[in-house]
């Protein structure tokens, strides 16, 4: 009978549970089927097919965007016409079937950006920054008392760092100068002599343009600590710098959509393997993050990856949308082609630093990244210098980050469409504009 039904239905919300069980608010209800008022099962409606919206026809000479300078700084960044009006997606239900079809899309899509295709890897997609990111690795993946080795390129790592000791984990720095990133032997060295839960890195150090090579590191790290987890911070890099999820047997990486991605800033993306969810699995008490843990938001990502209308905490759907769009520009062309771009950027603003006699904080070839160049100011120049001078020009760069040296350096963000439209000329009028604001204060 009916009151039966439901009665099965409630009482499954009693049974015992195991220690870590995930959170799956509403699956019950959502996943039983309809009945009559005779106890009869109702056939649920066919699922909606998502809507092909119509992009309006692009001017192929300029963006239909308010006129304003070309933001050149490591994000956020310029972003393409379709992806803004992407955010002006008329209000919809979350759990909503053409929503749902959507952010499947998205998570689709971003193991296509990663490069996996391993079922036991898994993206995650939360309101938030990059910052959150750090949140849910310290959270789902370390416990307090443990360890983490955090190798340090620059700003962020400190930060990083800051963020396990909040946790209760002890953070150990593996420092290089700046400019530099730690050496191989190095952390061969440092994983031989203690055991670290997890080892971070970050890909592209926004605060000094290090850009660390991430493939022979899970290598040595695979080799000399297998049970010590890869975690890369990839919020300056991820969609401009090269990432084989599963071919460099990589455990996390996290990042923001502001950045190489060419999204509005508000989402932390993260995709994490199977070796990874399992170290979660295996906790021993529960994580210390309500948000941000893994309990809450796994099973909403598997249902949501399946299309299947779930609940925790409300995304945001115009900021889904506007993801979805730039992940299908981005996997339009080849990915190797992209990242080319991003090569080719890098080199022509790195020549043009070189002919106008400045040197970059990171100053050996191989440490470069190809998103973003830090900068090394003439002598006795500062960045309110220069920095209103290329304001008036049309361009943004950002100041010095890296505390030790802030007021000795500026930033220039090279990544997603400034790089990728051929149209534009951003690169073009940042570098003209630096050179002439030199030219001014009798340093170029």
């Amino acid at each position: 009978s009916r009151p039966t039904s439901r009665l099965n239905l409630f009482s499954g919300h009693l049974d015992s549970r195991p220690f870590l069980e995930l959170n799956t608010p509403f699956s019950t209800e959502r996943s039983a089927h309809l009945e009559d008022d005779k106890g009869n099962v109702v056939p649920k409606p066919p699922e909606p097919e998502k809507a092909i919206e119509q992009e309006p026809p692009k001017n192929k000479n300029m963006s239909s965007q308010p006129p304003h300078p070309a933001l050149l700084i490591p994000g956020p960044i310029e972003f393409d016409d379709a992806v803004l009006q992407s955010m002006s997606h008329y209000s919809e239900s979350h759990v909503g079937a053409p929503f749902v079809s959507t952010f499947g899309d998205v998570l689709s899509n971003l193991r296509k950006l990663f490069q996996t295709t391993d079922p036991a890897s898994q993206p995650f997609v939360l309101s938030g920054s990059g910052t959150l990111g750090w949140d849910q690795v310290a959270a789902n993946l370390t416990e307090a008392g443990e360890e983490a080795l955090v190798l340090h390129t620059g700003y962020f790592a400190d930060s990083f760092a800051d963020c396990f000791e909040t946790y209760g984990v002890k953070a150990t720095q593996l420092k290089a100068p700046i400019g530099d990133r730690p050496q191989l032997d190095e952390v061969e060295k440092a994983l031989t002599k203690n055991k670290y839960k997890v080892l971070t890195v970050t890909h592209v150090d926004t605060s000094t343009g290090v850009l660390s090579e991430i493939k022979a590191l899970s290598e040595l790290v695979h080799r000399v600590s297998p049970d010590t987890l890869v975690v890369v911070d990839g919020v300056c890099s991820v969609g401009g710098e090269e990432i084989k999820f599963d071919e460099w047997k990589l455990d996390v990486v996290l990042t923001a959509t502001q950045k190489a991605i060419g999204c509005p800033a508000g989402l932390s993306v993260l995709m994490a393997s199977g070796r990874a969810i399992d170290v979660f699995k295996a906790r021993k008490t529960r994580p210390a993050s309500y948000f941000g843990s893994w309990k809450n938001w796994l099973p909403i990502m598997q249902n949501y990856e399946a299309k299947k209308p779930s609940y925790f905490a409300t995304p945001s759907p115009q900021l889904i949308h506007a993801l979805d769009t730039a992940l299908e520009q981005i996997l339009s062309r080849p990915l190797e082609e992209r990242f080319a771009a991003h090569r080719n950027a890098s080199q022509k603003v790195k020549k043009a630093i070189a002919d106008l006699g400045l040197k970059q904080l990171a100053s050996k070839p191989e440490n470069q990244a190809n998103t973003m160049t830090a900068i090394y100011l003439p002598e006795g120049v500062t960045p309110p210098d220069v920095v209103p001078s290329l304001l008036k020009k049309g361009v943004v760069f950002a100041g010095g980050l890296h505390k030790e040296i802030a007021s000795k350096y500026i930033r220039f963000g090279h990544m997603g469409v400034s790089v990728t439209d051929p149209n534009r000329g951003d690169l073009t009028l940042a570098i003209d504009s630096l050179k002439e604001s030199l030219a001014e204060i009798g340093k170029a």
